[in-house]
């Protein structure tokens, strides 16, 4: 008898112990209220900074900018997107990678936003994905544009809700972006710093684009 309960529990322990491999250290099990509230205030704030009288649209733009980088688990997805390429990188290539990434990924969800005053932000229904993350479903209306859907799929990230991914229209932003990086490296050799480069430039157009 005592050897079988302690066969039990060195299963036990093994099962939990594969577990912790499964999973991120810092993933956390997603509360549907909490992802539901942290995406309505996030809402709030980045029509409040859009909307705002007298700004002007790089300054509304900068605003949101600031706010994104607060809601969004950028290094985590920054590293999702680079997948098995992240252990081609070196220490070096994977420091300027995130950095560029922070700078395309925010032009990208700001210029979203930035440019139009009277944005409004409609949350719809919000559902558990896994029980890691939720997905909160909203609605965007910008004046004289069709409203679009803007879906958040939020985790919580060490112990605070982030936002890991961002789906338009049935598109996941990380999984596009991950699928076009891979095949500039794949392009390329295996070479990760052909897609430093190719960001850099992408960096260049947005801004030439947004005039600063």
């Amino acid at each position: 008898m005592t050897a079988l309960l302690r066969r039990r529990q060195m299963l036990a322990a093994a099962a939990v112990a594969a577990a912790a491999k499964v999973l991120p250290a810092h993933a956390q099990g997603v509360d549907i209220a909490r992802a539901t509230s942290f995406i309505q205030a996030t809402g709030q704030e980045l029509v409040a900074a859009i909307n705002a009288n007298g700004a002007s649209v790089a300054q509304r733009r900068e605003r949101v900018a600031q706010i994104l980088r607060r809601a969004v688990d950028v290094d985590g997805v920054g590293r999702f997107i680079l997948g098995r390429w992240w252990r081609n990188a070196t220490p070096e290539q994977q420091q300027e990678y995130l950095q560029l990434f922070e700078q395309v990924l925010i032009r990208n969800l700001s210029a979203r936003f930035g440019e139009y005053q009277g944005v409004r932000f409609a949350l719809g229904r919000t559902q558990a994905r896994t029980e890691d993350d939720a997905l909160v479903n909203t609605v965007v209306e910008r004046p004289n544009t069709p409203p679009f859907g803007l879906d958040w799929r939020v985790a919580e990230v060490n112990g605070q809700p982030k936002v890991v991914d961002v789906i338009a229209e049935g598109t996941s932003l990380r999984l596009t972006t991950r699928s076009e990086y891979s095949s500039v490296i794949s392009r390329n050799g295996g070479n990760v710093a052909s897609l430093l480069q190719a960001m850099r430039q992408q960096i260049q157009q947005l801004a030439a684009r947004e005039g600063g």
